[in-house]
């Protein structure tokens, strides 16, 4: 079992974290949030190692961890991410096209029961075989007996593309995105940031959800980027980057969230916190930019005094557990599998 020691915690933090650090040219106080990063990062992997062990709940005595969703400290692990990976990506035919194709085909609406819903009305999904009105009509009846298509985790605006429905308008983006080689220019790109810009230039797909995209994409192995390539960091890692180092920090986020992948091992060492990563797999700098996600949410209830970006003061989701065994299972290409 594992325990964030808050209230222990409270009396040293102050000492313990560091007076001062230099990222991008900028010197920087680190409130004691920062602290609280890390020992959030190493309580939170404790819980997820916990339950793939199999060991019966409680994982952690740590009431706000007990009591609240978080998301797991890599993103890979979280069961999203691992429905990508094991049911869309390298399941089916594995040319680039159709990997291509089906990824965004899931991740428009990141949502497993909306996957499932197609391929068991349309068969195998394939860019070939795909046509607009046999998928609108499936997602129409889907709409019509009141089933959430969506998922809440983040918004995907609907681009405006002629047709009046959210869903409609993005079949039809995706269509543009297959026809004017997306899938292509992607494939070719030499580096995750041209990938990413490739993606951005197409309607309604931000900085953000571009980003969210390439990362998944280059899950499949036709693509071979390091997730230490870029960042961009997200509404929600902004209020916790905010949290950890107060106003000084607008306008170098991503800096920082390199220097939190950069330095993770001595922060660790520092806190003498246990961190063995994922299989051995240091954090990356996607994963450093969900954990100031999360760290955001934690701090509302651990340190409320400080402030953020958006003033949310509360955790909207509490946890609810799911009795489906944990997945583990990781693009091939990073070597964790058994």
């Amino acid at each position: 079992m594992v325990r964030l020691l808050q209230d222990r915690q409270a009396s040293t933090v102050l000492e313990s974290v560091p007076s001062a650090v230099q990222v991008a040219g900028r010197v920087l106080q680190p409130t004691p949030v920062f602290d609280t990063y890390w020992r959030f990062a190493s309580a939170r992997q404790a819980v997820y190692e916990a339950r793939l062990a199999g060991r019966s709940r409680p994982w952690t005595d740590d009431p706000i961890l007990a009591g609240h969703r978080f998301t797991n400290c890599y993103r890979a692990a979280d069961r999203v991410s691992q429905a990508v990976i094991g049911e869309v990506i390298y399941q089916g035919h594995q040319g680039w096209e159709d990997v291509f194709f089906r990824t965004l085909l899931f991740k428009i609406f990141n949502k497993e029961s909306t996957w499932r819903l197609l391929t068991r009305e349309m068969g195998e999904v394939r860019w070939e075989t795909y046509d607009y009105r046999s998928y609108d009509r499936v997602l129409s009846a889907a709409f019509a007996r009141g089933e959430r298509l969506y998922s809440a985790a983040y918004i995907v605006p609907p681009p405006q593309l002629g047709e009046d429905r959210k869903h409609r308008n993005h079949l039809r983006l995706l269509e543009m995105m297959m026809t004017s080689g997306a899938a292509e220019r992607v494939g070719q790109a030499a580096t995750m940031r041209q990938a990413y810009e490739v993606l951005l230039g197409y309607p309604a797909i931000g900085p953000f959800l571009a980003y969210q995209f390439t990362i998944d994409l280059n899950y499949a192995p036709q693509l071979a980027f390091s997730e230490m390539d870029f960042v961009v960091p997200g509404p929600g890692a902004r209020d916790g980057i905010r949290k950890c180092f107060g106003s000084a920090a607008d306008g170098i986020e991503a800096d920082l969230i390199r220097y939190m992948a950069d330095s993770q091992r001595d922060h660790f060492d520092r806190l003498q916190l246990s961190f063995a990563g994922l299989k051995g797999r240091p954090l990356q700098l996607i994963d450093c930019q969900n954990l100031f996600c999360e760290v955001d949410k934690y701090a509302r209830v651990a340190h409320p005094e400080i402030a953020g970006i958006s003033g949310r003061t509360r955790i909207k989701q509490a946890y609810r557990l799911d009795a489906a065994p944990l997945r583990a299972w990781f693009p091939p290409k990073w070597g964790l599998n058994a």
